[in-house]
């Protein structure tokens, strides 16, 4: 049985825009008004990009409400509400459902990490809980555990589990899912370098950091490819890679909200443990933006 997609193209993995004091929730909205302005197909709101393990419990909640109210429905919203405890996962994926988030994207747990087995009893406990669908978040570089393919086979068979965020970055193993997993969980790749090979491997398209640059560019490029122009997409895989690469020329997502503060959308302002980037790593960065002719 096939399962509905979330969303087909780039969604944006949001940065969360801070202040000395909290979150920048006027420099949120405009973000997000920009980004649905620009073509933008889905947005993850509190995931990773979003410094989601640094919010605290109430900015965790208020972000993904204002968020919400901000998007109005425009677009699929995605609530990022994965946590290494998975009684506080499901608590945030039960808000989630209960204020109207199409969907939920829950990471493996860190630092405690877990075996296959434990993967498959923790992302049950979390869809079962959920009215809405899950997309399996898979990052082993962050997190110390990466879901093998047969993990993500049993995974498959809950109603809920609709879809996978892979950045394990192994093409093989991915190759390995979907011919396991067939229709019965989407793939979108998890890593700018990769959307291209991903899709080729029957992917959906891409959570994205890039897109928080270039949201217009990310989702034409998986337009290309849907449309048949598999040359054309892979062009501007390869015209962007320099900048994909200048985003991750530091822990995300230290480039990318250097990047948006350069850009005129927030403060370049981080949460500890994450300081912001280097001087010369921070020139390059706006070096590949102007290539680009993004104004900075």
């Amino acid at each position: 049985m096939t399962k509905n997609s979330i969303f087909t193209g780039a969604a944006t993995a949001l940065v969360t825009p801070m202040t000395e004091t909290g979150v920048d929730y006027e420099a949120l909205g405009k973000l997000i008004e920009w980004q649905i302005n620009e073509g933008i197909d889905a947005l993850v709101i509190c995931g990773t990009t979003g410094e989601s393990s640094t919010l605290t419990d109430d900015e965790h909640r208020q972000v993904l409400k204002y968020a919400l109210e901000v998007a109005k429905g425009r677009v699929p919203m995605i609530a990022g509400t994965g946590s290494n405890d998975t009684a506080y996962a499901i608590d945030l994926t039960r808000y989630a459902c209960e204020i109207g988030y199409d969907a939920m994207l829950v990471v493996t747990p860190y630092y405690n990490k877990t075996t296959q087995k434990g993967l498959v009893a923790m992302f049950t406990a979390i869809a079962d809980a959920s009215t809405k669908p899950i997309i399996l978040y898979n990052v082993p570089s962050r997190t110390g555990v990466n879901i093998e393919p047969a993990t993500y086979a049993k995974l498959a068979e809950h109603p809920q589990i609709r879809a996978i965020k892979e950045a394990s970055g192994n093409i093989s193993k991915i190759v390995e899912t979907a011919a396991v997993v067939g229709d019965k969980l989407d793939i979108y790749s998890g890593n700018d370098d990769q959307i291209v090979p991903i899709m080729a491997c029957g992917g959906k398209g891409v959570i994205s950091v890039l897109s928080n640059v270039m949201p217009r560019e990310t989702s034409e490029l998986c337009r290309k490819f849907f449309e048949g122009d598999v040359a054309g997409a892979m062009e501007l895989q390869k015209k962007y890679l320099p900048l994909v690469n200048a985003l991750f020329c530091e822990v995300n997502p230290i480039p990318a909200k250097a990047a948006m503060s350069a850009m005129g959308f927030c403060q370049n302002r981080l949460r500890l443990p994450l300081v912001p980037m280097e001087d010369a790593h921070y020139e390059m960065l706006l070096q590949r933006m102007r290539a680009l002719g993004i104004r900075v």
